[in-house]
């Protein structure tokens, strides 16, 4: 299937390792023109060239903490500098800090609302009158399965990033008659390093993928080949839609 996404300008947040990389990663290799970004200059760096040398696109790095509302603002502006426009945002930011409610107090809860939600808020907010003049565009958020299953001990990722679903639901239908779709990707749990890192650290951490119907983690592959198809030309009529990529654990329809 061709995925019409040869010379297309996708910004990609938080995507110097993880889940937000393999994304950029597949998105290269399908022709696209790339930004990256994340907090750490040489490991952006290394990540740039691993990417420019396995598929030969244009990968453009730009360091940035997206919990900070200038250097979001610098990243888009220099996005937009080097190619003039955005087609596609992938909005993605690492997993908060795991705990339960009586162990968070506010300053914690702003912090993460600033990391999870607004975060992503004010990237949309930036790129969307481009794509409306352009006649178009792809958002897509990378959230969690916890958006529709609660994980244990993962308070306030539960609670922020359920918002997120709610927000991306109803800004599809505010900019579907502009050419512009609107969709939300939940991982599950993927073999990322972060993963592999729990496993070796708590062994029995392992035991999850019993959870799981598949018997076994996702590939972040598998993850980025999702993603990708759903920022695509022909997912034109998908919007509004919240895909869960996580081998059947989530329980409800």
């Amino acid at each position: 299937m061709e995925l019409g996404l040869k010379n297309k300008v996708a910004l990609v947040l938080a995507s110097s390792q993880g889940l937000g990389k393999s994304v950029a990663r597949v998105l290269a290799g399908e022709g696209a023109r790339v930004i990256i970004c994340g907090r750490n200059e040489e490991t952006l760096g290394a990540t740039a060239e691993e990417i420019c040398n396995a598929t030969g696109a244009e990968v453009l790095p730009i360091q940035c903490d997206l919990s900070v509302a200038d250097e979001r603002e610098s990243l888009v502006g220099s996005a937009l500098e080097k190619w003039g426009r955005i087609d596609i945002l992938v909005t993605n930011t690492g997993g908060p800090p795991p705990g339960q409610f009586e162990e968070f107090d506010l300053d914690d809860w702003e912090a993460v609302f600033n990391q999870l939600f607004l975060s992503a808020a004010d990237v949309i907010r930036r790129v969307l009158p481009g794509m409306k003049e352009n006649g178009g565009g792809r958002i897509l958020t990378i959230t969690s399965v916890a958006v529709k299953q609660p994980v244990d001990n993962l308070m306030t990722s539960n609670a922020i990033r359920a918002g997120i679903l709610g927000f991306m639901k109803s800004l599809s239908n505010e900019v579907a008659a502009d050419g512009i779709t609107v969709n939300n990707i939940m991982p599950g749990f993927t073999l990322t390093e972060r993963l592999k890192q729990l496993v070796e650290k708590n062994p029995d951490f392992g035991k999850v993928e019993d959870t799981i119907p598949m018997g076994r983690f996702g590939t972040p592959e598998e993850f980025a080949a999702a993603a990708v198809f759903l920022v695509s030309e022909p997912a034109g009529y998908i919007t509004g839609v919240s895909l869960p990529v996580d081998g059947g654990w989530i329980k409800g329809t």
